[in-house]
């Protein structure tokens, strides 16, 4: 009679998916292991990989859950187990004996290529030196990636995943190093500067806007969530600066580019502390340029709009709908209202001459500008020596301090003059000469005053939108029997309209010169500040 094969089964398991294109594969040692069972003539019953450690925890590993419900399955059955090494078994003490004695339940018996298992004393003693020895290795391993991921982030590199409008690249001198992955980066760059600015009112906003983008990476389900718009208006690394907790990393500079300014991002956290007690409609702006801008004459409350529908088409109209107001309920067609404050727009066209005048004030302000930014050039230098000076300061007190919350309040402290830090080397950062040439940077401005209404003609809400908030600081009053009352226009254009002497240009006495100055410098800073037509 021929004597039956005894059967077994193969373990194999590597700790990274690296591991398997290189010496120590999952391929390699299935090879290994059944060459074993084919020389001790073993019939294998089946392999059972694992492509991660799962800590110490065998329990954790969806190939040893499944080899010892395939040995539960079979209790009759004697099998023996194979694997290539004892550290491919366990490499924790505590979970290498609790893992024995699951086999040994089971009447499994082990057989590593690696390890001679007899049922001796010595043989015991062995392999719990072995098994110390690897989960020593284990964790000397971890504590020395550790180290060096942690000199890495104070090195100023950034070593997780790459946020949203960055990418990874392989640099000379730096390594894998961030840089911008276009066009997300424009589009993330767009979302901080449109929600600083009070083009997108609320989070949810912005959610709506990546909506829109097919190039934006969604998750899983095609979809782009509101927690992940949380974590890049929350993410300083944006910045060019990183922030990490676990590390104890506060506003180290990185030598990533930064993708906004550091007073951008303050004022989104600014905003996102202190959101609008109600958001704005999701249909805002498709359809009605003046809407959230014009406001009833009779009571000063913004016009609604809707559509009405008519026997063979559809017809938009503003309307008033404040009870007890004179004008509740009556509507106003949106071509007419619009067209009128065309008309308004159409007025607020200065004359070449005036054009020139204002560029070669401006250039005058530009010169100017360039010299104001090496003084605070200096100034900005010499706060930051200080700041050093208060950051040991505080360092030594964290020395001498026992009690912990004392020790934590002054790591707060520490946080807080690094954040400093930060953004005076943001200021150093943009005081720099400015990219591009003084006409490439002043033509779409004068472009845009010299005809605010070329832009309104487009016929296009989102340009007219953006023309109004450029032109009129303020809404607009509205009277359906009176039309459009003439608004308060936006301080450049009034620059433009106080300026109709020659003489107050550079020819002037000096306490004439430094008003234009002012009041040229105030026009550079308003147009700056409310969005910049260069977006047009």
């Amino acid at each position: 009679m021929t004597q039956a094969k005894q059967k077994a089964v193969i373990y194999c398991r590597v700790s990274s998916r690296a591991q398997e294109t290189l010496g120590h594969g999952l391929e390699s040692q299935e090879t290994r292991c059944r060459q074993h069972a084919e020389y001790k003539g073993y019939e294998v019953a089946g392999v059972f990989p694992d492509t991660f450690t799962g800590g110490g925890d065998f329990m954790a590993r969806p190939g040893m859950k499944a080899l010892l419900s395939f040995l539960d399955a079979q209790p009759n059955e004697r099998f023996v187990v194979i694997f290539d090494d004892l550290k491919r078994f366990a490499r924790d003490l505590e979970f290498h004996i609790k893992l024995r004695r699951e086999m040994d339940a089971r009447g499994a018996t082990r057989e590593c290529l690696n390890f001679d298992f007899n049922d001796t004393p010595e043989s015991d003693l062995q392999e719990m030196i072995l098994a110390v020895a690897g989960e020593y290795e284990r964790k000397s391993n971890g504590r020395q990636v550790a180290q060096k991921m942690k000199a890495r982030m104070e090195s100023g590199y950034w070593l997780h995943a790459a946020p949203a409008g960055y990418k990874y690249e392989t640099q000379r001198g730096h390594g894998k190093i961030l840089v911008f992955d276009e066009p997300l980066a424009s589009i993330v760059r767009e979302v901080f500067e449109g929600y600083a600015t009070g083009r997108f009112a609320t989070q949810s906003e912005v959610r709506r806007f990546l909506d829109a983008q097919p190039t934006f990476p969604r998750n899983g389900k095609g979809q782009i969530t509101q927690q992940r718009v949380t974590d890049i208006l929350g993410n300083p690394l944006y910045t060019g600066h990183i922030c990490s907790e676990t590390y104890g990393i506060n506003w180290l500079k990185g030598h990533h580019p930064p993708l906004i300014s550091i007073e951008t991002f303050d004022k989104v956290q600014q905003r996102r502390a202190n959101p609008p007690n109600a958001p704005k409609r999701a249909n805002v702006g498709d359809d009605f340029a003046l809407r959230g801008i014009a406001t009833c004459a009779g009571c000063d409350v913004p016009l609604r709009s809707s559509w009405a529908k008519g026997n063979t088409k559809r017809y938009a109209y503003y309307l008033c709908q404040t009870k007890g107001c004179d004008h509740y309920g009556k509507s106003i067609a949106r071509d007419k209202i619009e067209g009128e404050v065309g008309d308004l727009l159409k007025s607020l066209q200065p004359t070449p001459g005036l054009i020139s005048l204002a560029k070669a004030m401006f250039r005058h302000a530009w010169d100017q500008r360039l010299a104001q930014a090496k003084d605070a050039q200096e100034v900005a230098k010499a706060q930051l020596r200080t700041l050093d000076k208060q950051i040991e300061s505080v360092l030594d007190r964290i020395l001498g301090a026992s009690n912990a919350t004392v020790i934590a309040t002054y790591e707060k402290e520490i946080g807080d003059l690094e954040k400093e830090k930060a953004r005076l080397g943001g200021i150093l950062d943009q005081q720099d000469d400015p990219d591009g040439s003084f006409d490439e940077k002043l033509e779409p401005v004068l472009a845009f005053l010299a005809n605010p209404w070329k832009l309104w003609e487009t016929g296009q809400t989102n340009l007219r939108t953006l023309v109004l908030k450029l032109t009129f600081p303020g809404r607009i009053h509205y009277d359906r029997n009176k039309g459009a009352r003439t608004p308060e226009i936006a301080f450049p254009f009034k620059v433009l309209e106080g300026i109709q002497d020659p003489r107050v240009c550079f020819g002037a006495p000096t306490r004439t010169r430094t008003a234009d100055l002012l009041i040229t410098n105030q026009l550079l800073y308003q147009l700056s500040y409310r969005g910049t037509v260069g977006q047009i």
